[in-house]
């Protein structure tokens, strides 16, 4: 069965997760530079990724998608709008290549271009914020060539591998979205 192909780009596509998603998750949160760039520090169980899975399916105030390679369809990353406020038009962004295999290609930009664009273009989204933790340079500088900026420092936000670290707060507005993308 072919899967199904939410948002659509050139190496990647987006896809609703579900519940047989649930052993390639579980392992995604095992890789070590994974736990590290995401800040996870708990150790879940299969089951409560099942959970997981099954309550984002019914909270209307968010949407996960899998990242998927568009040739081979294979899952290399996960990404999610959350906290999606209609009223003011705002949502917070977040995104994990789940394999240290997968970086470094232009997955996670493609998929972050292709869910701005349905936050903006169809959510009729106005802002999109997301956090990042100090160390991770690489992810700092593809929001900024997306076209976020940085709005404060969270000073001393994470604690991990014997160190406090500064989490850094970055949005993007539609009108900035339109006009680095060339959209009307």
């Amino acid at each position: 069965m072919k899967a199904v192909r939410f948002l659509e780009g050139q190496k990647v596509y987006l896809r609703p997760i579900n519940v047989e998603d649930a052993g390639w998750y579980f392992e995604s949160l095992y890789d070590s530079e994974v736990r590290k760039l995401t800040g996870t520090q708990k150790h879940h169980t299969k089951e409560q990724i099942v959970q997981y899975i099954e309550r984002k399916a019914q909270d209307e105030s968010s949407v996960l998608l899998v990242i998927a390679e568009r040739e081979t369809d294979i899952p290399v990353g996960d990404i999610a709008l959350g906290s999606i406020d209609p009223m003011n038009r705002n949502a917070y962004i977040r995104i994990a290549i789940n394999n240290s295999t997968y970086m470094g290609m232009g997955y996670g930009t493609e998929a972050m271009r292709l869910l701005l664009n349905y936050g903006f273009g169809v959510l009729n989204l106005h802002r999109i914020e997301l956090n990042v933790y100090s160390y991770n340079q690489r992810a700092i500088h593809v929001y900024e060539k997306l076209g976020f900026k940085r709005e404060g420092v969270q000073r001393e936000m994470l604690f991990y591998d014997h160190a406090y670290h500064d989490s850094i707060l970055m949005s993007i507005l539609e009108s900035e979205f339109r006009a680095i993308h060339q959209l009307n």
